[in-house]
């Protein structure tokens, strides 16, 4: 069976990363391969990263009131470079609003404070995975 495979990034000058660390580690326990890019990245470095590790979906953390640029400037890469079968889900600070906004234009669930780490993994386990994209698993046989 296909592992999913997630890049859990940070976009922007927030300097905060708990919550994503946290977030990575619990998609990790559950089976998931997880790249965690770090603080204070581009959306042009989170997608070349996407790319380059062959990622099914890509969770931003977003702290710093830029969601609504930086998640759309993420899904415009991706279709310039013809990866729309990167999913792009994410959480932090976002009123509610803006998260609809934002899923209007093909971003994911959104996920707020208070939500559990078991409402994370369910829904990334939810997502078209490898099989559903025709890549297989890029993984060891076992």
């Amino acid at each position: 069976m296909p592992v999913t495979r997630v890049l859990v990034a940070k976009p922007g000058l927030d300097g905060h990363d708990r919550g994503a660390k946290v977030v990575a580690n619990a998609l990790r326990d559950a089976g998931m391969e997880v790249i965690y890019t770090g603080l204070h990245q581009t959306p042009e470095m989170i997608v070349q990263a996407a790319l380059q590790e062959d990622v099914d979906v890509i969770a931003l953390s977003v702290l710093s009131g830029a969601h609504l640029t930086v998640f759309p400037r993420v899904l415009e890469l991706l279709q310039q470079s013809g990866a729309t079968h990167i999913a792009v889900t994410g959480g932090g600070i976002i009123p509610e609003a803006d998260r609809l906004a934002l899923q209007e234009r093909g971003v994911g669930r959104l996920f707020g404070p208070g939500s559990t780490m078991d409402e994370i993994v369910a829904y990334v386990r939810s997502l078209p995975g490898r099989e559903a994209a025709g890549r297989g698993d890029s993984g060891p046989a076992g």
